[in-house]
């Protein structure tokens, strides 16, 4: 019983340290609800009561984290490229190696064998007993 208890103790003191933390370090921009300052004091004072509500209500609102790409070669060309703005998230997008296949413009490889349609023709194909194409395998 001693033990349960001190490994409560323990886990309960972690959770609290963790969402200090996280407190602390989110920008003062993404608090939601009180100050920075409050939640700090909030978390502090009221130990995992203020860490669980901290938790419920940090969720920052998610904004799709698309790269904006000008449309070439179409009317107004440099009409729509002046039109979009280059922001710090942007930035920070194409230099994330998953934000940089989203700003390259060229679609995404496969991630497994059923999302390579060619694959899944040949497969269907294989299936049915059809012999394969020429270009294939």
């Amino acid at each position: 019983m001693l033990l349960a208890g001190a490994l409560f103790a323990l886990f309960m003191t972690g959770f609290w340290l963790y969402c200090l933390t996280e407190v602390i370090l989110t920008p003062a921009a993404d608090c939601r609800g009180l100050s920075k300052q409050g939640w700090i004091a909030v978390v502090a004072v009221t130990f995992a009561a203020g860490a669980f509500a901290w938790l419920v209500i940090r969720r920052p609102v998610r904004e799709s984290a698309t790269v904006p790409m000008p449309i070439a070669g179409g009317p107004g060309d440099q009409a729509n490229i002046a039109s979009q703005v280059w922001t710090d998230a942007d930035d920070a997008a194409a230099r994330h190696p998953a934000g940089r296949a989203k700003a390259s413009g060229r679609p995404a490889a496969p991630k497994g064998p059923d999302d390579d349609q060619e694959f899944l023709r040949a497969l269907s194909r294989a299936i049915d007993g059809d012999p394969p194409a020429s270009d294939e395998f």
